[in-house]
């Protein structure tokens, strides 16, 4: 069963996925002395991580709380291994704005629709799962697999390192499961 905040946790996923490139604007912003600028990064990247984890800690008390809310359910994993190994080119969208020697050097008309693209592509693909900020707060990101030869990606504050086990979670999407003990 799906929870009706999937479209909602996919897109606070893909923020969070997103807020390092501001965090990175804002320390070029900052070393070319552009201080309001770096604030207003600064600011709406702690925002979106704020709300990403407002959200999954929202979704994983609503189902005890919540009668109406999807109550959780149990998934049979079978296999179990780290979901952070594609992420070369996600750190270098990261990174790229620190080649740059001044603020006013970026080109924005290149900048701003290649950030617009990334975030619908994470947004679509599932692959959001990349996610170093969620890390820092104790969240793991773990491709699983089931009973049913499907592989799901599995959020959890646990650190999993053995198959064959059932985890109670809420299912966000057709692929993604929030573990919620």
């Amino acid at each position: 069963m799906r929870s009706g905040l999937t479209v909602f946790a996919r897109l606070a996923l893909t923020c969070t996925a997103i807020a390092p490139v501001g965090f990175t604007y804002a320390a070029v912003a900052a070393l070319t002395e552009h201080y309001g600028t770096m604030v207003i990064l600064l600011a709406a990247s702690v925002i979106m991580v704020r709300i990403c984890i407002w959200v999954m800690d929202s979704i994983k008390t609503r189902t005890s709380v919540n009668p109406d809310a999807s109550a959780p359910e149990q998934h049979k994993i079978t296999n179990v291994e780290p979901a952070d190994r594609e992420n070369t080119a996600i750190i270098l969208l990261y990174l790229m704005p620190l080649f740059t020697a001044d603020l006013n050097d970026l080109n924005w008309i290149i900048w701003v629709p290649t950030i617009l693209v990334f975030s619908v592509i994470v947004m679509t693909s599932h692959s959001y799962f990349f996610n170093p900020l969620l890390g820092l707060f104790g969240w793991h990101f773990y491709r699983v697999g089931t009973p049913e030869n499907v592989t799901r990606l599995l959020i959890s504050k646990q650190t999993i390192n053995k198959g064959d086990r059932t985890i109670i979670g809420i299912q966000l999407s057709d692929y993604v499961i929030l573990d919620t003990e």
